[in-house]
Formats: structure tokens, C-alpha cells, sequence
């Protein structure tokens, strides 16, 4: 299922025409400061529409949701919040720096800021579904 995930998340970002994936005639987009992008998709939802603000600040949280939970599944280094989140962020990075040298989207701050909080929840989600499954595992046996 991870693989599949990766696959997915690889085409979205890179190359679905309908997110505005395109190689004719790019330039370079990128933003360093943090939270421009956030409060321009807040300060203009109305104009925006409601599904081009929650594409852009929802998606990217979403988006990375599954990173953060099966990276603990397979990787048991990685059961360490931190560790989940570090490498959430490494991903996110690569990610976005692959978008700017290829030109295809941008290097976006905010979006590695949602993006490394997707991959929290989804870590979170993790350890909340893994006590629940050992506490099941402790009654069945007691």
C-alpha cells in the first residue's frame, strides 16, 4: 500500500495536468516566507473558491497523512515521533526542491509546513491505533 501511496502522491505532484502540472514555457515559482502562502489562500477564500483553499492548505496536510502512518509500519526506527517527523520533512523538502528544479510547481515554505504536520497526524493516528490494537491483544488474552 505504501508503494502505491508513493506512486500517487509522485504523479500528483509532478505530473497531473489538472493540478496545473505542465512543462511548456515554466519558470521558476518559489516562496521562503513563512505563512505568505497560508494567509493569501485565508485573506482571499472568497475569490480563491472553497476548493482552491482546501486543495491548498487541506491537500498538503492530507497528502502526507500517510507518509507519517506507515512509515512507523514499516520502518520500527521510525516509532519515534520525531524521527516521523523529521523524515516528513525531509520528503517534503525533496519534494518541493524537485518541483523547482524541474519547474514544476513551486518551492513552497507553507507547503512544507502542511506537509510535515500531515505526516504528525498520521503518526499520532499510528500510535493512537496501535495502543488500541494492544489493548485488544492484552483483553483477548486476559
Amino acid at each position: 500500500m505504501f508503494g502505491v501511496y508513493i506512486i500517487c502522491l509522485a504523479y500528483f505532484l509532478f505530473f497531473a495536468e489538472s493540478a496545473g502540472r505542465t512543462f511548456e514555457g515554466r519558470t521558476y515559482h518559489y516562496n521562503l516566507e513563512l505563512f505568505k502562502e497560508i494567509r493569501r489562500f485565508i485573506v482571499h477564500r472568497r475569490t480563491l473558491g472553497f476548493w482552491a483553499v482546501m486543495l491548498n492548505l487541506v491537500g498538503n496536510v492530507v497528502a502526507f497523512f500517510p507518509f507519517g502512518f506507515f512509515l512507523p509500519v514499516l520502518y520500527p526506527k521510525c516509532r519515534s515521533f520525531l524521527y516521523t517527523v523529521f523524515f516528513s520533512f525531509e520528503c517534503s523538502l525533496l519534494v518541493e526542491t524537485i518541483q523547482l528544479v524541474s519547474k514544476v510547481g513551486s518551492f513552497d515554505v507553507d507547503d512544507m509546513l502542511l506537509n510535515t504536520i500531515g505526516g504528525a497526524i498520521g503518526c499520532l493516528v499510528f500510535f493512537w491505533m496501535d495502543r488500541v490494537r494492544r489493548a485488544y491483544e492484552t483483553k483477548e488474552k486476559g
